[in-house]
């Protein structure tokens, strides 16, 4: 998995935006559409930012953010402990090496005597030592070590077949002290995994934190749709607008100026995280691939151009507060259905066949995919076809939304119900009123 696909993403977007608007409209027509989307995207950007609610949800989550990084460290300050069993004869240098290269990467190490290489072996799969040394010239590990992974085991066991096979070739060679210190590199001992590789703690780390922030963001920034479209219906001022933009600008406006608020929200949380994460030295985050970050990110566009059709539909078929909750549900069961589900793939470490399944539907898929990109379980032609699969779904749905939103904003007097939309959408006959032009 590499950052091909983000890039491919980026320009289908583009490509995609830029056929619709020449396909659907001559060019003097699209100007005038992309200059009202964005009218209504700049007033929605500037409404948020005047109002206290975005500054105290983003400190708030700031907050979060840092007691979930800092903390775990403060009880770490002594230092953690590595138990590293070792089996056959072992020299006095090779002792110390094993030893020093503790205080290398910041652990304690605590050697444990082992009967034979089977015991050994047996020990690391049930996790009595961290790992172990066999017969020294193999160094055995749980899972077979990623490039990514920047655990104390993994520092650990890397230091230590480098230092091991220092140790080997010196001895063979019956090298002088003057000798041994001209020698050159020499290859590392072997390091045997018990158990396939998986994605490493903290790429599995930064996608719970993603996962988290994306769900928060999603449910939060949907909310603000809905209630935005529920409160200008509510109070008329729907009517007004109307009079100047077409529903499509005055919709679109609205998701678009949203948009660029929480992405640059997850920026700036996801850059807050990774620099504090560095600075406390903190095991979460560190040696994040950088692809699974961007997934995050990505996907977190992706998801919010999928659910904000969806709430801004329901927000035009409700005019009072007791009405949202009742229309809301069910709109957030699959946002909870792909959280949970992926929040446990995750913390499990292992891609089932259901999480995959879950990675393809439009609806669950930002939190799927992301799960399977920090377990090093997706390629980059799966990623482009679930991304490609979100947006085609992302265009249908717009549209659907669209007519949803300009049949029913307008009417007034109780909660409008979708058949009641959509059976009006059918029996209509003619051209539509002008305030419901397109």
């Amino acid at each position: 998995m590499n950052a091909v696909p983000i890039v491919i993403l980026i320009v289908a977007v583009a490509f995609i935006v830029r056929r619709g608007s020449r396909r659907r409209s001559t060019p003097n027509l699209g100007a005038a559409v992309s200059s009202g989307i964005g009218l209504v995207a700049t007033r929605e950007i500037q409404q948020r930012l005047r109002g206290r609610i975005l500054r105290v949800a983003t400190l708030v989550m700031l907050l979060v953010i840092a007691a979930a990084i800092v903390i775990p460290t403060l009880g770490g300050k002594g230092g953690s402990q590595t138990k590293v069993g070792i089996t056959g004869t072992v020299t006095t240098a090779e002792r110390a090496a094993i030893l020093d290269i503790g205080k290398q990467v910041g652990s304690t190490v605590h050697i444990v005597a082992e009967a034979n290489p089977a015991t050994a072996r047996a020990d690391v799969s049930d996790g009595a030592v961290d790992l172990a040394v066999v017969d020294g010239d193999q160094v055995v590990v749980p899972r077979a070590l990623t490039d990514s992974d920047a655990s104390t085991t993994a520092l650990t066991a890397r230091a230590l077949a480098v230092a091991l096979g220092e140790q080997r070739a010196e001895a063979a060679a019956k090298l002088t002290p003057a000798q041994q210190a001209a020698l050159g590199k020499v290859a590392p001992v072997a390091i045997t995994g018990l158990k396939p590789a998986k994605g490493s703690d903290s790429d599995q780390g930064t996608a719970v934190v993603g996962l988290i922030l994306m769900f928060v963001m999603l449910s939060q920034y949907g909310t603000w749709t809905l209630m935005g479209v529920m409160e200008e219906k509510a109070s008329r001022v729907v009517e007004v607008l109307l009079a100047a933009l077409r529903p499509n600008q005055l919709l679109g406006g609205k998701v678009l100026g949203i948009g660029v608020l929480v992405f640059a929200q997850a920026t700036i949380l996801v850059g807050f995280a990774l620099g504090l994460g560095a600075a406390v030295g903190s095991n979460i985050l560190n040696g994040t691939a950088p692809v699974v970050v961007v997934s995050v990110l990505g996907w977190l566009v992706l998801g919010y151009a999928f659910y904000s059709w969806v709430f801004a539909a329901a927000g035009s078929m409700v005019e009072r507060q007791d009405q949202v909750q009742a229309i809301a549900f069910p709109v957030t069961i699959p946002l909870l259905i792909g959280y949970v589900s992926s929040i446990t793939a995750v913390s499990s470490g292992h891609a089932s066949l259901y999480i995959t399944v879950l990675a393809y539907l439009p609806p669950t898929a930002p939190f799927a995919m992301p799960v399977l990109v920090s377990l090093h379980a997706a390629t980059w032609w799966q990623f482009t076809l679930s991304a490609l699969i979100s947006l085609g779904s992302t265009v249908m749905l717009a549209r659907f939304a669209s007519a949803v939103y300009r049949r029913a904003v307008l009417r007034t007097g109780g909660r409008v119900k979708l058949r009641d939309v959509l059976s009006g959408a059918r029996t209509q006959a003619g051209p539509p009123r002008t305030n419901e032009a397109v």
